[in-house]
């Protein structure tokens, strides 16, 4: 019968002992950027850069609560979490990237916008295959 589901078999949890050293050997940190190379289109341009993009970590969890609690631009706030430098350090706040930051600039355009968020999706999937036995 088509309209009957079977049952999902149950993968074996494995207990560990919650510390920083089994952590490691499983894999749950996300180690440094990822670095990606992105090409987006301005006009009749075509330009090409490199990023570094953070992982989904503390880091972008936390700007996702920020998010919750405080208000604001939820895709600015995760583009501006996610892509650093080579250090980690973020290379824009969510104003630089809407334009809040300096309105004579203004904000990010759309090309480039999909461009960043394309490269995040892209390493958020690799970290998520990469950890998939944690969910």
């Amino acid at each position: 019968m088509p309209w009957i589901k079977p049952k999902k078999q149950n993968k074996a949890v494995e207990t560990i002992q919650f510390n920083v050293q089994t952590l490691q050997e499983k894999g749950v940190f996300c180690g440094p950027p990822v670095k990606r190379s992105i090409r987006w289109q301005e006009g009749d341009n075509t330009l090409e850069a490199d990023v570094f993009v953070r992982p989904i970590s503390y880091f972008v969890a936390v700007a996702d609560a920020q998010i919750l609690n405080f208000g604001g631009d939820a895709t600015a706030q995760r583009i501006a979490a996610s892509i650093v430098n080579e250090a980690n350090k973020p290379v824009f706040t969510p104003g630089d990237i809407t334009g809040e930051a300096d309105p004579e600039r203004g904000p990010f355009s759309a090309s480039l916008t999909r461009a960043l968020l394309v490269a995040i999706g892209e390493v958020s999937n690799l970290e998520k295959k990469k950890n998939r036995s944690v969910n």
